[in-house]
């Protein structure tokens, strides 16, 4: 989704591939096929170029800082990236900052798990340190299971920390950019809504949220971007908690039910150092989208307006199912545009599996319950060439 961005501005993008029939492969004309582990390709990839960045944050840290060594130009830098690829230090550095965080600790041994589930009076959140995404790599143990899942996971050597589960009432991203010679800008905070710890939906800007709250919220990610120098597009994830009412009122204000603005609080989750899925909707709500932003930022441009272009967009993520319909995706694409004009389609050429985003919606509006329904059904039908507009989404 870099490209079309690109190609807008004059820039050329070259990618690095582990395979062609990759997505982004399909449109970026230029291609170097290899594995970001090795590091002669990394090499032979950003040879030439202006700037090196990512589009995930898996590329050995090691590999990041050789390139800097040799006066490739990096971005962000992996001073910044470390934050990023292991969620351990990343909880140390923003309480170090005064970020808000969950308690979190160190798991080590059984006996680590066994003094924190005392701490936290046995809500336990188990992640891994590094890797993880879309639910993966994040336990939520009972009291007889966290021993022998941590024994497990030890002797696998896979990295451990514990945090604090918290009582969501939502979950909330802050998207920042920022530029290496130090300008600022974010969009409005976002809602997210996960169904089996995978985004199915995006709400921008954040449905009854306080303006207390967003400000707050704004100066967190502003502040993460600024003090660990991050350097393009940063999603800051957070945990919204602490409301006079349950999540599921919560979600239902967000469907356009008479809704209050009610008192909630922050504390961070993760951060990307790229765009990232809650900011989608910046590609048709937005002047700015996250894409084009990145590219401006990573190259020290200027930075685009992040005004929004509606009162609401909504963004719903194309998830594939267990089996594919007899409808062709184009005969799918066809309908959708017939019956919602009003819907942006984005498909990314995925194979498609079961829970893998193969593509979003977007569509802005002025009401939020029109506004979602009209994004929630156009997605539906694009899996399941089945329209659910009765359904409850």
């Amino acid at each position: 989704m870099m490209q079309p961005a690109a190609a807008e501005l004059d820039i050329h993008l070259r990618l690095l591939a582990s395979a062609p029939d990759k997505s982004a492969a399909q449109v970026i004309p230029d291609v170097v096929l290899g594995d970001y582990h090795d590091y002669e390709v990394l090499t032979k990839a950003a040879e030439g170029a202006d700037a090196l960045t990512f589009e995930h944050e898996h590329v050995p840290t090691e590999h990041v800082r050789a390139l800097i060594d040799a006066s490739y130009n990096v971005q962000p830098q992996p001073s910044a990236l470390l934050y990023a690829q292991d969620k351990l230090l990343m909880r140390q550095k923003l309480s170090d900052l005064g970020a808000p965080v969950p308690r979190f600790a160190a798991i080590e041994s059984v006996e680590d798990a066994r003094a924190f589930a005392e701490l936290v009076e046995g809500r336990v959140c188990l992640k891994a340190r590094r890797g993880g995404y879309d639910g993966h790599g994040v336990w939520f143990p009972s009291a007889e299971e966290l021993e022998p899942l941590v024994e497990e996971l030890l002797a696998a050597d896979t990295p451990l920390m514990a945090e604090e589960k918290v009582a969501l009432t939502r979950e909330l991203s802050v998207l920042v950019a920022r530029r290496p010679s130090g300008e600022v800008k974010a969009w409005p905070v976002t809602e997210s809504v996960q169904r089996e710890g995978i985004c199915a939906e995006a709400f921008a800007p954040a449905p009854n949220l306080s303006p207390e709250l967003t400000e707050r919220a704004l100066q967190v990610g502003i502040q993460v971007a600024t003090e660990l120098g991050v350097t393009g597009v940063l999603a800051v994830e957070l945990f919204a908690f602490g409301a006079k009412q349950d999540a599921g009122a919560i979600i239902a204000s967000a469907s356009g039910a008479p809704g209050m603005v009610v008192e909630e609080d922050i504390a961070v989750n993760e951060l990307a150092m790229r765009p990232h899925n809650t900011g989608h909707w910046t590609q048709d709500g937005c002047v700015t989208s996250q894409f084009e932003q990145h590219l401006r930022a990573v190259l020290d441009l200027p930075l685009g307006s992040t005004e929004p272009l509606a009162p609401i967009t909504v963004m719903s993520n194309v998830l594939g199912a267990d089996e594919d319909p007899a409808m062709s995706m184009p005969e799918r694409v066809r309908a959708v545009m017939e019956r919602y004009p009003e819907a942006k389609v984005h498909l990314y050429g995925k194979d498609h599996k079961a829970g893998r985003k193969i593509g979003h919606v977007n569509v802005v509006g002025e009401d939020i319950a029109d506004t979602r329904r009209i994004a929630a059904d156009a997605a539906h039908f694009l899996v399941h060439a089945q329209w659910a507009e009765d359904s409850n989404v």
